[in-house]
């Protein structure tokens, strides 16, 4: 199956542009009553304009959207939200745990930001690079913006179509907020960055709604890809790259990934104990400002699941955790 039979089936990919490194956007127009938009792309003239083509090129335009479906508060996903609304009057739709988050963008991001150095200081990364991290996001933000939510959505709610019903599925660890629209009719799932073909979802460390506490994102997301593989499903339409034929065996590829990855830093901290930081560079040698917190997440989530498992302890010294093989 491909983009073609979800087009047959009246979901349609619009490919919006990024300035990030993961690409284009997968966003999809769903052709029914609703005539509802998955997504947006971020905030720009050339999404916008791409995005305009693209509903153009199905006979529609920005202001015939009816509904507009929120799938997590990554701003690739969000930024053009607010403006498809606004031109078109569009009832907007998010999961609960997105709605702190993308109904305060700027403070919440700048909370965010905060957040995010707190953890890096706590895991080793020298100050300057922590503030030069801080400095890119802050111009990074501007690809976002605030998205004003008029029916919030939970686990197990259906969304009726005419000729179709999505049900809601919360799988956070990607990010907190991440949501998958289940058609299960015609046995399709959208995903958005919850499961992607070509690249692993990184679970991202994030805050949770309403807590400062460090979240286990990496867990978190494992036990949400368990959730989807029960699922009978034909088709996996994602936030980026190709559609997704057989997401069993590639969530099966996943959990193998992780556990070798796993494998590997245990045996790194059997040498000696470490910083997280001090894994990274070890796995992937010299890191770039802008993949610092990305690799870092990534670390973290894996040493998170050695210490549930009693295979890692960790010493805190001078607000720093270093990590050791139990």
């Amino acid at each position: 199956m491909s983009f073609d039979d979800a087009a047959a089936a009246g979901i349609h990919r619009l490919s919006i542009p990024t300035p990030f490194a993961v690409g284009r956007v997968n966003t999809y127009l769903i052709e029914d009553s609703p005539l509802t938009l998955v997504d947006s792309g971020p905030n720009s003239g050339k999404a916008l304009d791409e995005l305009q083509r693209g509903l153009a090129g199905l006979g529609h335009a920005i202001e015939d959207i009816e509904l507009i479906l929120v799938t997590h508060q990554h701003i690739d996903h969000i930024g053009l939200v607010d403006i498809v609304a606004s031109h078109s009057g569009a009832e907007v739709a998010a999961i609960e745990a997105a709605v702190p988050f993308i109904s305060r963008y700027s403070d919440a991001a700048a909370e965010d930001d905060a957040f995010a150095a707190s953890i890096m200081l706590r895991n080793g990364i020298p100050e300057d690079i922590v503030r030069a991290l801080e400095s890119v996001s802050r111009a990074f933000r501007g690809w976002g913006a605030r998205v004003e939510v008029d029916r919030v959505l939970r686990e197990g709610d259906v969304i009726d179509f005419g000729n179709r019903k999505l049900e809601v599925g919360f799988r956070p660890g990607h990010s907190p907020s991440d949501t998958v629209f289940l058609d299960s009719e015609r046995r399709m799932l959208l995903a958005a960055d919850h499961l992607i073909k070509h690249i692993s979802s990184n679970p991202l460390i994030t805050r949770m709604p309403g807590s400062q506490e460090r979240p286990q994102s990496l867990v978190m997301y494992l036990e949400s890809l368990r959730r989807t593989r029960e699922m009978d499903l034909d088709l996996v339409l994602p936030g980026h790259g190709d559609p997704i034929t057989d997401h069993r065996e590639l969530i099966d590829q996943r959990f193998t990934m992780h556990e070798r990855r796993a494998a590997k830093i245990h045996a790194l901290i059997s040498d000696r104990p470490r910083t997280a930081y001090e894994i990274a560079q070890a796995l992937w040698g010299n890191i770039s400002v802008t993949q610092a917190y990305l690799t870092l997440s990534e670390v973290v989530g894996h040493t998170d699941l050695l210490l549930n498992d009693g295979r890692a302890v960790e010493r805190e010294e001078d607000g720093v955790i270093r990590f050791e093989a139990a």
